[in-house]
């Protein structure tokens, strides 16, 4: 047997330590945990990518988008770990294990999803990554209205699985295997094309595409703040990535999946942002706009996908980085601002936030602007990139896409700036000072100023967002 390459051991270790993290009831065991996954991360670069393991039927595998998917998975779930520490201190110690247990599993679930190369490996993967989501939105269940967001996640998320699982089934019966590499090679057949369809609905509930998304506004602003970042910042996306692989292997299939990609691109756009216009509240202000969000990634996949230039598809790599950073950091700051209410936080609770808690002001203002495009931010980069590839010889219709998707930007300001002014808006409160102990400052301050970094300096991510669009693009050469 060949050896064992550092990948698989970083897919194991999560697993392996969650009932540590819950049963030895010391918060110090998923700081360990976490310190030994980046040690073999750190090992896993060392080593050429499109590395493969085989064990029996299956087939793992990691490149550049799987090492992109850990990198974020990994960066994330340190920053929230810690954010944790002060959020959840006056919760119960068991309650604080079990949101340690199902933060590694989360972080375990995105990382096998990232190295499965066949159908029903991505579908498992997946549904553990949602198994572990729904449970830490539960995480309040005892509040009514998180807990009606987790049955409308947990129903929704089932009808999704079971869609899927018709997929992955009538597409086995076709092909005879579930490897998407031989899937690619079995050329196009009316069930090939239903099973397409089957796994877009099905895996695109998970990945919030309109108008499957009616769960991820409760969702999202229901979970503790920590939860909602990784949720908005990574779950959805990794759900988008799943897809995309899965229909990159249908490539062959008569039908024009990047113009599909684009339609449903759209859509997102308006919707989250006009739904993103009603909301007084932060959290679903913040849930709807990832919602839009995931618009410029669809439209810049769907590029790739017509054309097979890999251009789109690191232009909407780049974004979902930037979105991840900008959205996971205007959640956590939206945490701090919300410390001592007894409520949702709101647009009017934002008065006078400055004087309250600068840092977590700061963050979340640059946070919001960033989402808006405003240049020269992270946010903004990103979609320019997209709308580079968009206009770099495609057809007038993905050009007129590109202005749309342009003019979106701006409407989101709409909401955004709202958010930013407010904070500095002089009042007359007499709220109290918010404590920021160090482990709800720190995770503020690193994504603040790396998403500061990323503005300024977009080349920082060209290799890791080109290796990770050069996979995406192979798939979809004409």
């Amino acid at each position: 047997m060949n050896a064992v390459p550092a990948f698989v051991w970083l897919i194991a270790l999560p697993f392996v330590g969650a009932p540590l993290a819950y049963f030895s009831r010391r918060r110090w065991v998923i700081f360990g945990i976490i310190g030994a996954l980046w040690v073999i991360f750190g090992l896993q670069l060392l080593q050429p990518r499109s590395t493969h393991y085989r064990v029996g039927e299956v087939n793992l595998g990691l490149d550049g988008a799987g090492v992109l998917l850990a990198g974020l998975a990994l960066t994330l779930g340190t920053l929230i770990g810690v954010y944790s520490s002060a959020y959840l201190k006056h919760e119960s110690g068991r309650a604080r294990d079990r949101h340690d247990a199902l933060l590694l599993i989360l972080i375990g679930a995105l990382l096998g999803l990232g190295c499965a190369t066949d159908l029903f490996n991505l579908w498992l993967w997946l549904e553990l990554l949602s198994g572990s989501a729904w449970m830490l939105v539960a995480f309040h269940g005892n509040r009514p209205a998180a807990l009606e967001a987790t049955v409308k996640y947990v129903t929704q998320s089932m009808v999704g699985s079971a869609l899927s699982l018709i997929g992955v089934a009538l597409t086995l019966w076709q092909v005879g295997s579930l490897d998407l590499a031989r899937i690619s090679t079995a050329g196009s057949s009316p069930l090939l094309l239903a099973a397409g369809g089957f796994l877009v609905i099905g895996m695109g509930l998970k990945a919030a595409l309109v108008p499957l998304h009616t769960w991820l506004p409760d969702a999202h602003s229901q979970a503790p703040s920590g939860v909602s970042a990784l949720l908005s910042g990574i779950v959805v996306e990794a759900a988008l990535v799943a897809l995309l692989r899965l229909l990159g292997a249908l490539a062959a299939v008569e039908f024009s999946w990047g113009a599909l990609l684009i339609g449903c691109g759209c859509l997102n756009l308006i919707m989250g942002n006009l739904m993103a216009l009603r909301q007084s509240e932060i959290k679903r202000m913040l849930a709807y706009s990832s919602v839009a969000q995931v618009g410029y990634m669809l439209i810049g996949f769907g590029i790739t996908a017509l054309s097979g230039d890999p251009g789109g598809a690191q232009g909407a790599f780049f974004h979902l980085i930037t979105h991840a950073l900008l959205k996971g950091l205007a959640f956590l700051a939206a945490g701090v601002m919300a410390v001592g209410l007894v409520r949702p936080l709101t647009l009017a609770d934002l008065g006078g936030g400055a004087k309250r808690a600068p840092l977590a002001a700061m963050a979340l203002s640059v946070a919001v602007l960033g989402l808006g495009g405003l240049p020269p931010l992270a946010g903004f980069m990103s979609k320019w990139q997209i709308f580079v590839s968009g206009f770099a010889g495609s057809p007038g219709w993905v050009q007129a896409v590109v202005i749309f998707a342009a003019l979106n930007s701006v409407l989101s300001l709409v909401y955004y700036a709202p958010v930013a002014l407010a904070l500095y808006r002089q009042t007359d409160t007499t709220a109290t000072r918010v404590a920021q102990p160090v482990s709800f400052s720190l995770p503020l301050l690193v994504m603040l100023l790396v998403s500061l970094l990323l503005g300024f300096v977009p080349g920082l991510m060209e290799t890791l967002t080109g290796e990770a669009g050069a996979v995406l693009g192979s798939l979809w050469v004409p």
